[in-house]
């Protein structure tokens, strides 16, 4: 017979991206345990939003396999004596692996014990490694918080461990395993239960939650490609900021934004820059490949009064587009060669002395 498993780490808003590593991590690291415990499972999948991080594992056998080993003992000389019967030697053998010393073979001059271990119940081993799985992960940088001594990557607030409906019981920063999950910040009603593994992602939908950020990926994709089909605009699309937009949300709808033409004029790399780097915004060309005074973004969160949300993101816009107007105009007041003695202040490298001296040896 065998369960599905789900383990949900909940946790304050984690770094986008440091997820496809953490979804990685806890992937390998259950496959890892779960072999090495020799505990047989049918698949594993990892699912993450920026406020969870879930493993469900199907088929998971309600009991370890039985092992067999072969142990080499001392050499049948030492093992016993000129009668044939076993010394001290074999007997202490015998007993270290638990059989009676009449059990021990022989081959090529030494002594073996065979040995099976019977495999225990999965479910008592499961809350000693679901611990393992979440102690170990790494990440880029971590947090402690309060008075505890335990390092994460954020702040953990909940976790949700089932054994098909059975709740696997653990502890870790003060936090006790069970069966609530919370829903979307904003448009979620707050805790709620989940009766099992194979019920984890329609109930988690049915909070706000798209849990499995391909799924979310794909949301975002369409919707930004409905409203680019709207405007006559292709999307510049740039994966990195796809997936980077793809973990900052738990519940994904696109919107469109507008911005002066007026700041059409400035380089493409000025306008383009602050709408991806420092917004997380789509740019768009038109059908004749210019720049569009359009951009597109993914709110974390539903329909409702989208276009206070707009509003917003174009008034944020508009002061990043001023501030590069006004470095753009400013700079071009004078010619790159003006700047070569601001080079002598910027250390390039210890030892290496300064960007102008760089400059100089390139030149």
């Amino acid at each position: 017979m065998s369960k599905d498993l789900l383990l949900e780490i909940g946790t304050e808003e984690i770094p986008a991206h440091y997820m496809p590593s953490i979804l990685s991590q806890v992937r390998d690291l259950a496959g890892k345990s779960f072999d090495e415990s020799h505990i047989a499972y049918e698949s594993i999948r990892t699912l993450g939003t920026p406020r969870r991080i879930a493993l469900i594992m199907k088929g998971v056998a309600e009991k370890q396999a039985d092992v067999s080993a072969k142990h080499k003992g001392p050499s049948v000389k030492i093992a016993y004596d000129a009668d044939g019967n076993p010394t001290k030697a074999a007997m202490g053998f015998a007993r270290g692996q638990k059989i009676d010393v009449k059990d021990l073979v022989v081959e090529d001059g030494y002594v073996y014990a065979n040995v099976t271990s019977v495999g225990a119940d999965t479910a008592g081993l499961l809350p000693d490694l679901m611990k393992g799985i979440v102690t170990g992960l790494n990440f880029p940088k971590s947090m402690h918080w309060g008075s505890l001594d335990f390092h994460f990557v954020r702040p953990i607030r909940w976790f949700v461990a089932l054994f098909d409906k059975d709740v696997i019981p653990f502890e870790l920063a003060n936090v006790k395993s069970g069966n609530v999950s919370r829903g979307h910040r904003f448009l979620g009603t707050g805790d709620f239960e989940i009766e099992s593994p194979a019920a984890y992602e329609e109930t988690c939908k049915e909070h706000f939650l798209i849990v499995d950020p391909e799924v979310r990926k794909q949301m975002i994709l369409d919707g930004l490609q409905k409203l680019a089909d709207e405007k006559g605009g292709t999307i510049i699309m740039d994966d990195d900021l796809l997936e980077e937009v793809v973990y900052l949300v738990e519940y994904p709808t696109a919107l469109c934004g507008e911005f002066d033409e007026d700041y059409l004029k400035l380089p493409e790399a000025a306008i383009i820059t602050p709408m991806k780097d420092h917004q997380r915004y789509f740019p768009m060309r038109d059908k004749d490949g210019k720049l569009m005074n359009l951009f597109l973004t993914v709110r974390n969160g539903n329909d409702y009064h989208l276009e206070t949300v707009q509003h917003g993101n174009e008034r944020v816009l508009r002061a990043r587009l001023d501030d590069a107007k006004f470095f753009f105009e400013e700079d071009k007041k004078h010619h790159l060669v003006d700047y070569t003695e601001k080079l002598k202040k910027i250390v390039f490298q210890d030892g290496l002395g300064t960007l102008y001296d760089k400059a100089q040896r390139l030149e």
